[in-house]
C-alpha cells in the first residue's frame, strides 16, 4: 500500500500494528511526513476516521514543515479531531523549526515533541575523543544511524566547546542538549533514545536544570554557527 499517506496505507498500517502489539486502541497515531502524491485532505480525513474508529485516541503529525502543518492542523480542527502534537527534529544541529514551525504551533495550541534530540548520539560523550571503532558510525550499519562522514572536525571541535559549557553548568552534555530544547516553553517534551538504562537515568538529569542566562545562550549560538 505505500508508505507515505493514502487512506488505505494509514488504516492498514495502523490495524497490522494493533495485531503485533495485541492491543484495541493506541494512544497517539501520527502521520510521519507529508505525501506529494496524496492529497493532504485524504490524509487527514483518514486520522480522523481512526480517532473515530476507536483505533485512536488522539492523532499526530511529523516532518511537516509550517505552511503544511498549519493546512493539516487546520482541516483536523474542522473535521472534530484536534491535531494534538507535532513530531520535528530538532537538535543544536538542526534548528530548522525555530524559523516558523515553532511559531505556528504556538498560535496554534499544538504541542511539539522533537526527535533525535541528541543528533543521533553526536550530543552524547560517545564522540567527544573522536569516533570510537565499537560505535554504530564506525560500523557501517545503517539503519539510521549516523555516518562516520557526517562526523567532521568543525563538528567534533563544536561538540567539545558545548561540553565544555555543559561541565560549567554541572551538566553532561546529553542533559545540557536535552535542556536546551526544553528551555522553550513551546517544546512539549523530547523523544529520547537508549541501548543502555544508565543512559536514560542520565537524560532525566537535565530536568534539574532547564534554564539558561542570555550570555550562555549568546556562547552557544557563537559555537554553533
Amino acid at each position: 500500500y505505500g508508505d507515505w499517506g493514502s487512506k488505505k496505507y494509514l488504516v492498514a498500517s495502523l490495524d497490522q500494528s494493533l495485531r503485533r502489539m495485541e492491543l484495541n486502541y493506541v494512544d497517539i497515531f501520527y502521520h510521519h511526513r507529508p505525501d506529494p502524491n496524496t492529497p493532504l485532505e485524504e490524509t487527514m480525513i483518514a486520522l480522523d476516521g481512526i480517532v473515530r474508529s476507536g483505533k485512536a485516541l488522539y492523532v499526530g503529525i511529523s516532518n511537516y514543515g509550517a505552511r503544511e502543518a498549519r493546512q493539516a492542523i487546520k482541516m483536523l480542527r474542522e473535521l472534530g479531531t484536534p491535531c494534538l502534537i507535532h513530531q520535528p527534529r530538532y537538535s543544536l544541529f538542526d534548528r530548522w523549526v525555530e524559523k516558523r514551525l515553532l511559531g505556528v504551533l504556538e498560535a496554534e495550541g499544538v504541542g511539539c515533541i522533537s526527535f533525535s534530540p541528541l543528533a543521533q548520539g553526536l550530543l552524547t560523550n560517545k564522540y567527544l575523543g573522536g569516533i570510537p571503532a565499537d560505535s554504530r558510525a564506525a560500523s557501517h550499519r545503517g539503519n539510521g544511524a549516523i555516518e562516520e562522514g557526517a562526523i567532521t572536525k568543525d563538528k567534533l571541535a563544536k561538540i567539545k566547546a558545548l561540553n565544555e559549557l555543559a561541565q560549567q553548568r554541572g551538566q553532561s552534555l546529553a542533559q545540557f542538549a536535552l535542556a536546551w530544547i526544553l528551555k522553550d516553553p513551546r517544546v512539549t517534551s523530547v523523544l529520547i533514545g537508549s541501548s543502555r538504562p544508565a543512559q536514560i537515568t542520565d537524560s532525566i538529569g537535565c530536568l534539574k536544570n532547564t534554564a539558561f542566562s542570555a550570555n550562555e545562550l549568546k556562547k552557544i549560538n557563537a559555537i554553533m554557527e
